[in-house]
């Protein structure tokens, strides 16, 4: 009789249900986006590195896309490798991310830690390390907490009390307002945070997926109503009370009014988009990249693209964002769990409205604010985090039931 040991132990559900596979259609779309951002970062920055006006590259046309190659395979690799993990452990992590993200937004005010940029205290430099905005793990530590508690929302069995409740707390309860004082309490304790950088953008992009996640969880729509009322007011008195924003709106209503101090930008944006015409100048021959148009392979990359592939070129990169946030919404809807599906809900409106917000900015339809374009403006911390979001929607993708034959 054959007595063999062993080798290896049965799977749990769990266990194999997080071994399913990975959406195809999701991972292709994202390594597209990938490839043609390193494509269009190389065409951007060669110019700016090789004159190497701020002596940063030592006059190589190629440190930029070198570096970001660099961030990419790193940012690919934790994308495989976060797809490979269960995501239910995510549950237990979030508070640790969101706390951690906390820890990191006040540093960036800590002397020889925070990186000061036109104006603005918005990176941290730790001694060897390259500088990141502490922004982008509060993105997903927002994320994964109101996930996490979301998930649970009407699961819990209600709690037996000796006394109902009355007065006060009965009416916060019954509107649906104590509910929401935690989510309300976290917010705005990133938007103190961010205001003290400033970080317009950022404050912004946290507010719509904190809504997003609230709203994909059942949350009444008159909340939001009122909510976007008052972050509306708040936005507004954030910019009145602060001449970096006041300056900014200015120069956005009419960037002309200073065509070679702050209106330089979004003048030569237009210009770049403007010359693009149709089918654009060719790949490799803008003119604007060549110390014209600033932070031409970062923020306003999108712009290098339109000039060098054209109306057709643009609209094809922006079809590849609308296909890969359709699908990311479409994983969301069929995920297994709440959980799951509130990850993606967030991951994924974090993405639209990230590369909304930047098309706006560089065609001037926005004030210009610093935001990236996902998986194209140079930035190798923020490409590793997209990435390692992208390895959260794919974890979850594997999860989700094949559908029945017949």
């Amino acid at each position: 009789m054959n007595t063999l040991p062993k080798l290896k132990r049965d799977l749990t559900v769990e266990e194999q249900l997080a071994r399913g596979p990975m959406d195809l259609p999701f991972l292709m779309l994202t390594l597209l986006l990938v490839g043609i951002g390193l494509i269009m970062v190389f065409s951007a920055s060669y110019a700016s590195a090789y004159y190497d006006i701020e002596q940063v590259s030592g006059h190589n046309p190629i440190y930029y896309v070198r570096r970001q190659s660099l961030f990419a395979v790193a940012g690919i690799a934790i994308m495989y490798l976060t797809s490979k993990i269960n995501y239910q452990s995510l549950r237990w992590m979030s508070v640790f991310v969101l706390c951690g993200s906390f820890v990191l937004l006040i540093l960036v005010k800590v002397p020889g830690l925070g990186v000061t940029v036109n104006g603005a205290e918005r990176w941290i430099r730790f001694p060897g390390l390259p500088q990141f905005q502490p922004s982008e793990f509060a993105k997903l530590g927002v994320i994964l907490y109101f996930s996490a508690r979301l998930s649970k929302r009407g699961n819990a069995a209600p709690k037996k009390r000796a006394r109902q409740d009355r007065g006060l707390i009965a009416f916060l309860k019954n509107v649906g307002l104590l509910e929401l004082i935690p989510y309300a309490g976290i917010l705005l304790v990133v938007i103190g945070l961010l205001y003290l950088e400033p970080h317009m953008s950022a404050t912004i992009l946290i507010l719509v997926v904190g809504a997003a996640i609230l709203f994909a969880a059942g949350i009444s729509l008159g909340w939001f109503i009122a909510g976007g009322t008052v972050a509306a007011a708040l936005l507004a008195f954030i910019i009145v009370s602060t001449d970096y924003m006041t300056k900014r709106i200015a120069l956005w209503r009419d960037p002309w009014t200073d065509p070679l101090g702050g209106g330089f930008q979004a003048i030569q944006s237009l210009y770049a988009i403007g010359s693009g015409g149709l089918l654009g100048l060719g790949l490799g021959n803008s003119r604007q990249k060549f110390l014209y148009l600033p932070e031409e392979h970062n923020d306003f990359v999108f712009s290098i693209v339109c000039e060098e592939l054209g109306y057709i070129g643009a609209a094809i990169v922006l079809i590849l964002f609308a296909l890969l946030i359709l699908r990311g919404y479409w994983l969301a809807v069929h995920a297994r769990d709440r959980f799951g599906a509130l990850l993606i809900v967030g991951v994924t409106t974090l993405l639209a409205f990230q590369v909304f917000l930047n098309i706006g900015v560089v065609t001037n339809l926005f004030p210009v604010t610093g935001i990236s374009l996902p998986f194209f403006s140079y930035g190798g911390t923020a490409l590793m985090i997209q990435l390692l979001e992208m390895g959260i929607v794919l974890s979850v993708s594997r999860q989700i039931p094949a559908p029945r034959a017949g």
